[in-house]
């Protein structure tokens, strides 16, 4: 099982479930992130949560607190990437 998220603060309040999924759906969304340098983090319980949400929904209030979570991770691992190919930090 497999779930995306996209947050774009200009235009969105919330994340938003962009995909989700189950055997070769699952593959493909984690292919395409890996193929797009795009952080992937297990966590067996949110995506169970996530599943049950409608495509392009706006994730929960509830949901935040492990959400954020994510977004921690895929920063620090963005920040990782930067640092490793010699670029400056976006600010």
């Amino acid at each position: 099982m497999a779930a995306a998220i996209r947050y774009d603060p200009d235009n969105s309040d919330a994340p938003r479930l962009t995909a989700k999924g189950s055997g070769h759906v699952a593959e493909k969304i984690i292919e395409l992130a890996r193929r797009h340098d795009i952080p992937v983090r297990e966590d067996k319980a949110l995506v169970q949560i996530l599943s049950k949400l409608d495509i392009d929904r706006q994730i929960p209030p509830e949901l935040y607190r492990a959400v954020a979570e994510i977004l921690a991770f895929v920063y620090s691992a963005n920040e990782q990437y930067r640092e490793q190919q010699g670029i400056g930090s976006r600010v």
